[in-house]
């Protein structure tokens, strides 16, 4: 090594092993060596002193390099390092207390592993806003950006919390077929697939086999990506979006509103517990753990709120957006609508005994944003024959599913949350599609 330090640029690892994350270093270090890799931030050259700064997946270092200790050779080298280059930087940490964090590294060797080509798409700072179809155009370089991969680390502690929670109550992960021959909801919004010569679709649920699962497994539930071929554009809709699906044999609507309300508490819990940076980042710290059980208006009840407010809404259809946001002023928070309009709901849920025009359904809402749907569904395979024809579709295009209720079919009941959806809840997103790593609508299908 000449004079302080070295520079050399190759393509690969090769013999460089990291030591540590950004994230582990501090004062108390001082004196130690370190090997770092990640990319630059941003190059600072005073003429005498340069300084860097190392970003990596868990945080960002000061690298400063001083001419007269680093050498001329290495101080060239490290002031025209460029934003995003990506290198590695074997150095000596150092206790000083004008630096970030009360420490930096002073560099004695540095690899090039690869050059960012300018001009970048947009500003890997930040600095510089862009828009977001312009971010989505480059969304790796988007996720550079510590608030936006903020949303990432908190969806990863989202999956780990349901997970975690789920189990626990006895619930069984399970995966189900994306390429099916029929409908699961019914209607027209399907992705076609060329499947070996034959016609088949992309799902839109698990529902049909989760609810057959039930036979065997009692409690399951699923984490997984579906497909809706709507032509609706707004903030909160995508053609492929990820569903936490769960079902439950020997349960009702209202067991399993238990279940989901106490779910949805648990993964605030652990967000808040585990995510303070990246609330932090996102300007989320006063998010809020909500006390459980949730509020239930009936569909009756939400209707009546939303006429008082001068919505002319005609009983047994669906509350359009400018009355759920009406709804919304007045529910801020996770509460639920129930027993709505038999006919206005999917073939499978249970119309109430009592009273067959409404069924035993609910949707959770945060606000006017619906974030769940689920009930009781139809264990009887006359019934839900009979629920097959109401609904205009062919029950000899559900043989399979018709057939698992001679089986034992037990009564069951379920939900289903829109992931992304929760997700806008927590980081205060507007836009469904900021929440999505690669989001896939009408009009997106790259990158």
């Amino acid at each position: 090594m000449r004079g302080a330090g070295r520079l050399r640029e190759v393509v690969g690892v090769r013999r460089w092993r990291r030591t540590h994350y950004t994230d582990q270093l501090g004062p108390e270090l001082d004196g130690q060596e370190v090997v770092l890799m990640g990319w630059v931030k941003d190059v600072r050259d005073l003429g005498k002193i340069c300084f860097v700064v190392l970003r990596d997946a868990r945080g960002t270092v000061q690298i400063t390099a001083p001419r007269a200790v680093v050498g001329e050779e290495l101080y060239r080298v490290i002031s025209e390092l460029g934003r995003q280059y990506c290198v590695a930087v074997r150095g000596v940490v150092r206790a000083h207390p004008e630096a970030p964090d009360g420490f930096e590294v002073l560099p004695r060797e540095v690899e090039v592993f690869s050059k960012a080509r300018y001009p970048l798409p947009i500003d890997p700072t930040g600095r510089t806003p862009a828009e977001l179809d312009v971010r989505l155009d480059a969304r790796v370089l988007d996720l550079v950006k510590e608030d936006v991969r903020a949303i990432f680390t908190i969806q990863h502690e989202v999956l780990r919390a349901v997970r975690e929670f789920l189990s626990r109550e006895g619930f069984v992960e399970v995966f189900t077929p994306k390429i099916i021959a029929t409908a699961t909801e019914g209607g027209a919004a399907l992705f076609p697939v060329d499947y070996f010569g034959k016609r088949a679709f992309l799902a839109q649920s698990p529902q049909l086999y989760k609810e057959e699962l039930t036979l065997s497994f009692e409690r399951v539930f699923e984490i997984a990506p579906y497909f809706r071929a709507e032509e609706s554009h707004t903030r909160r809709h995508l053609s492929e979006f990820v569903m936490i699906d769960v079902e439950a044999a020997f349960a009702n609507a209202e067991e399993v509103m238990g279940i989901l309300e106490r779910m949805i508490q648990h993964v605030l819990k652990a967000v808040k517990q585990n995510c303070r940076k990246e609330l932090a980042l996102l300007g989320r710290e006063d998010l809020e753990v909500p006390e459980v059980p949730f509020e239930r208006l009936t569909y009756d009840e939400a209707l009546g709120l939303v006429r008082a407010e001068g919505f002319d809404v005609p009983w047994g259809e669906d509350l359009p957006t400018p009355a759920l946001r009406a709804l919304g002023a007045k529910k801020p928070g996770f509460y639920f609508i129930t027993d709505w309009p038999t006919a206005s709901k999917p073939f499978y849920i249970k119309p109430r005994e009592d009273r067959p025009e409404v069924c035993e359904a609910f949707d959770l809402m945060y606000s006017w944003i619906e974030l769940a749907s689920g009930g009781t569904r139809v264990s009887d395979k006359e019934m839900l024959i009979k629920r097959l024809k109401e609904q205009g579709l062919n029950p000899r295009s559900f043989e399979y599913h018709l057939r698992t209720f001679d089986y034992g079919m037990p009564p069951h009941a379920g939900w289903a949350v829109g992931l992304a959806r929760l997700l806008m809840v927590i980081t205060g997103k507007q836009n469904i599609r900021e929440v999505v790593l690669f989001p896939r609508d009408k009009f997106r299908l790259v990158p």
